[in-house]
């Protein structure tokens, strides 16, 4: 009896393995040697899916794939977008990455004060995106990184960030203090821009917003330099000195010529410089000149300015930009 023990429990042990054999053959197994990108098209079956996969050489069998989907996957359907497939990588391990969306995320990073030309040349320069767009509306992106997908459009990022500054905008203009320059979400974003243009400091935006604010409300020329400038270039740099004709030129833009806001943003603003319009700084101060830092002095009276744009001349002679 014993011995007719041991033979049954060999045939079954045998049989046993014999099964196991023949199920991991009947499902087959992954092939991954290297780190490899893999795109799901949007709506791609499981089978089409196999079938792409076994095609690039990751797995031995797309048979065996769907039936391990049908047997051991998850009710979770799987995924449109790119995945990274890496090695040592098990069939399982593949379908749950699948099933559980892990795509890969790539950014693209908007900076505060890029003009809508710049992020125009930025998107049609990523060639992980797909298709044709227009230069978007001067200040309708809102500065910030956003995750795109390969061969994600870029209309779709495009509005991606346009609809972050519509948030954005709505969000800070309900939250604006009382008595501010500015009448409407649209001029917010106007001065905003302007803003954004003249101070690199963080630190000076609403002190910069500020002594707009008073400008506008006192009817006063903004004189804004930048607002020379984006007519011309659409908001990429000059690259030289100002001239004189373009100064006293008369267009929808130049603030020496045309008191109030400009006609449109002459930029993208930040969230800070939007905010530093909408609660500027309580201040005096008319006039602003470069301090040579980065930064400026600013004087509540012309003669306080005229002496500031004095101390400005004399860095400047020191450095040799002027005799």
């Amino acid at each position: 009896m014993k011995r007719l023990g041991l033979i049954v429990g060999l045939v079954l042990a045998l049989a046993g393995a014999a099964g196991l054999y023949l199920g991991a053959s009947l499902l087959g197994g992954a092939t991954v040697k290297d780190e490899t990108p893999f795109v799901i098209p949007a709506g791609a079956s499981v089978s089409a899916v196999a079938d792409k996969l076994e095609d690039e050489g990751l797995i031995t069998s797309t048979d065996g794939f769907v039936l391990r989907a049908r047997i051991f996957g998850s009710s979770d359907p799987i995924q449109a977008g790119e995945f990274l497939l890496t090695p040592g990588m098990s069939q399982g391990q593949i379908l749950a990455a699948f099933q559980a969306g892990d795509v890969i995320r790539r950014f693209v990073t908007i900076p505060e004060g890029m003009p809508s030309i710049l992020v125009y040349e930025k998107l049609m320069a990523e060639e992980l995106l797909t298709g044709e767009i227009d230069v978007p509306p001067e200040g309708s992106i809102l500065p910030d990184t956003y995750a795109f997908e390969r061969n994600q459009s870029r209309a779709s990022l495009i509005e991606q960030m346009q609809a972050a500054m519509d948030t954005y905008l709505a969000e800070a203009w309900a939250e604006r203090q009382p008595d501010i320059a500015v009448e409407t979400m649209r001029d917010a974003l106007i001065l905003a821009s302007v803003v954004e243009k003249e101070t690199g400091k963080p630190s000076e935006r609403r002190m910069v917003a500020g002594l707009y604010s008073n400008r506008v409300k006192t009817g006063m020329l903004l004189q804004a330099d930048p607002t020379i400038i984006y007519p011309i270039t659409k908001g990429k740099p000059l690259g030289r000195r100002i001239r004189q004709s373009e100064i006293a030129a008369v267009n929808g833009y130049n603030t020496y010529t045309r008191v109030g806001l400009p006609e449109g943003p002459i930029t993208n603003p930040g969230r800070e410089s939007i905010a530093a319009v909408l609660n500027p700084e309580r201040t005096s101060a008319l006039f602003m000149v470069a301090d040579g830092t980065g930064g400026h002095w600013f004087a509540d009276t012309l003669e306080q300015h005229n002496a500031n744009v004095e101390r400005w001349y004399a860095i400047r002679r020191e450095r040799g930009e002027m005799e």
